[in-house]
Order: C-alpha cells, then sequence, then structure tokens
C-alpha cells in the first residue's frame, strides 16, 4: 500500500476518528466546565480516585479474557520485556537531553521525561483505539514502569533508600493486583479445569460450543463480567475530564512564559515515543523482538503521554524543582493532547504500510 493510500485509509476510518474526536472532545468539556465553575476545584482529584481505584483496574483485569495462542504469548512476553529494557534504557539516556542544566534540574528533567502517565492519560486512549488486546499489552507493558517508578525514580527523587511502604504502595495498588491477577489467569487458563459453555460474542450468548477454563468470566459468568464492563467503560471519559479539569485549574499563561517545560515536553511527547518507534521497528526486521503493530503502536502511545501524576508528587513532595515540575505537567499535557491524534494517525498509515506484522 502506498503512503497515500495508507493516509487516506487512516482518515476516512470513522472508527479511528471518533476515537480521537472523543478525546479531544471530553477533555474539552471538562476544560469548560472547570472554568465555568460547574466542577470545584477538587472535583478533577475526585475523578481520578475512582478512574485509579475502580475503572481501570476492572479495564485492566477484562482486558485478559481473551483466549491465549502461541502468537498472543509470544506478543506479551515481548512487551513485558520490552517494557522493562525500555526503561533501563531511558534512565541512561534521558539525562543526556539535559546536558546544559544544573544537576538538580538535569535529574529531574531527566526522571520526569523516563516516566509518563501511562496508566491514568495512555490506556484509556489505548482502549478507545486498539480495544482489549491493546489494553491487555498496555498493562503488561507497565510493570517494568511500576517497577521503575517506585524504586528507581522513589530513591533518585527522595535521595532516601528503598522504603516498605513504597514497596506495599508498588504491590497493593489495585491496578497492579488486577493486572497481575489478569496476566496470571490469561496465563494459566489451558492449566486449570475446562468448560464447555455456549460461546459469548459482544456480550451476545449464540448456539456454538466452545471449551474455556473455568474462571472465564466473559464466558461462564456474564453476571460478573457485564458490571466490571460497565465500570471498564467509565475509564476513558473518566480519565478525559480529569484532564481537562486538571488544564481549566492551572494558569497557562505562568506555565507557557519558561522555555524549559517546553522543550521537556517536546522530548517527552515526541522524542521518547519516536525512539521506541525507531529501535522496534530495527529489532523486528531484524527479528531480534518481532512485535505486532498492535503491540508496537500500544507501546508508542504509552510513551507519548505527559507527566506521570506519581513523578510530579515526588517532585513536590521532596521539593525538587517543584514549580518546574508542576509547568512540566501542564505544558507536557497540553502537548499530548493535540500530538496524541498526530500519533495514532502516524501509527495507522504505519499500518497501513505494513511495517509490522
Amino acid at each position: 500500500m502506498s503512503v497515500l493510500k495508507a493516509v487516506e485509509s487512516t482518515f476516512t476510518s470513522a472508527a479511528i476518528i471518533s476515537s480521537i474526536t472523543s478525546t479531544i472532545f471530553i477533555i474539552l468539556l471538562g476544560f469548560y466546565l472547570r472554568r465555568k465553575g460547574t466542577f470545584g476545584e477538587n472535583f478533577g482529584k475526585v475523578l481520578t480516585k475512582v478512574a485509579l481505584s475502580a475503572a481501570i483496574p476492572a479495564l485492566a483485569f477484562n482486558s485478559f479474557m481473551q483466549p491465549m495462542d502461541g502468537d498472543a504469548f509470544r506478543q506479551g512476553m515481548g512487551v513485558l520485556v520490552w517494557g522493562i529494557v525500555i526503561y533501563i534504557l531511558l534512565i541512561f539516556v534521558t539525562p543526556f537531553l539535559y546536558q546544559r542544566y544544573v544537576k538538580d534540574e538535569r535529574e529531574v528533567l531527566a526522571i520526569l521525561t523516563t516516566f509518563g502517565s501511562t496508566t491514568f492519560f495512555g490506556i484509556p486512549i489505548v482502549g478507545a483505539v486498539f480495544g482489549a488486546k491493546g489494553v491487555m499489552y498496555s498493562s503488561i507493558f507497565n510493570i517494568g514502569y511500576r517497577i521503575f517508578l517506585y524504586s528507581y525514580a522513589y530513591i533518585k527523587m527522595s535521595g532516601l533508600k528503598m522504603e516498605g511502604k513504597n514497596i506495599k504502595k508498588m504491590f497493593m495498588n489495585p491496578i497492579v493486583i488486577a493486572t497481575f491477577l489478569g496476566l496470571f489467569m490469561w496465563l494459566g487458563q489451558h492449566m486449570v479445569p475446562q468448560v464447555t459453555v455456549h460461546a459469548v460474542v459482544n456480550g451476545v450468548q449464540t448456539s456454538q460450543l466452545t471449551q474455556v477454563a473455568f474462571y472465564r468470566i466473559d464466558q461462564t459468568a456474564l453476571w460478573l463480567y457485564k458490571p466490571l464492563t460497565y465500570l471498564a467503560n467509565l475509564s476513558s471519559p473518566l480519565a478525559w475530564l480529569a484532564i481537562g479539569v486538571t488544564l481549566g485549574s492551572i494558569s497557562f499563561k505562568d506555565a507557557a512564559s519558561d522555555k524549559t517545560p517546553w522543550y521537556y515536553a517536546f522530548n517527552k511527547v515526541v522524542i521518547v515515543p519516536l525512539l521506541n518507534l525507531v529501535i522496534l521497528y530495527l529489532l523486528s526486521v531484524t527479528g531480534i523482538l518481532p512485535l505486532s503493530y498492535v503491540a508496537v503502536a500500544t507501546i508508542v502511545v504509552m510513551m507519548a503521554t505527559p507527566t506521570a501524576s506519581v513523578a510530579s508528587a515526588y517532585a513536590i513532595s521532596f521539593d525538587r524543582q517543584a514549580l518546574m515540575a508542576s509547568n512540566a505537567s501542564l505544558i507536557s499535557t497540553i502537548l499530548a493532547v493535540v500530538m496524541m491524534p498526530v500519533w495514532i494517525a502516524v501509527l495507522e498509515v504505519i499500518n497501513g504500510l505494513g511495517i509490522f506484522h
């Protein structure tokens, strides 16, 4: 397929265009309602808590309720490996982007560049564009992210040794619990008792019989799977509204007057995902780590996210360039909203060209 044909196919796809417009329109709605005063000062935090404690865990868990074949297993393990390798790589590479800054600024900017809002910003967009398989890959990818965010980033920002409370925070997070539970169930579904049921397709029971693991609730217990699906479907609108509310609560003028947040945001939202895309392409064509289009696209979207809220919280909590971190978070969020449709379009063009299998 030619580049022009791939571009035409992308921008005439109702599914892709509607995913992009949904993201932008709901973020703008949150921004408008916050500016208007309909949403109060702390409303964004409330939406965030609901999304992170209920909606996104349900989304992560449900994404693993699907059959596993050899290719799906290889893709999942490939995403897991890359999710660990890329953070090790970024930890060493990102400081070189900020050599002209003093040591404290350089360290903070490097950590903010390494860790993005993959859970809150990335997963809802991945789910809207790439469906359950994309969410599953994003949940697996986030395993490495959380390991380094709650260990390396904490130690580096605090200047302290790893504390027990942070290890507890890492493993007792509802999203982590849902991810590991779903992952283990997905990996072990052929090793547990099987039951014969009428296959459920798109939430509707058919006459076709199929054998599945007894805990595949999407097939064996719709009464449990359905409420989790309703919760999962809330993750995107809640996250997008909260992003809009956050943007509506901060002075853009103050943040925009400093060049550093803009330089950081460009690195975070453009350079980091581009680096991932280039390396994954080289690994794929050489056969070292051949990942599918959905897996690669999921990773690129996850890496094109703005500042991670936990990383910003570290900066504020430990008084490590708190103002710079706050401004960087705002500018990178705005740039991510602008760039995400561009990245999705680029990825769809790449898909049309058949670069990844």
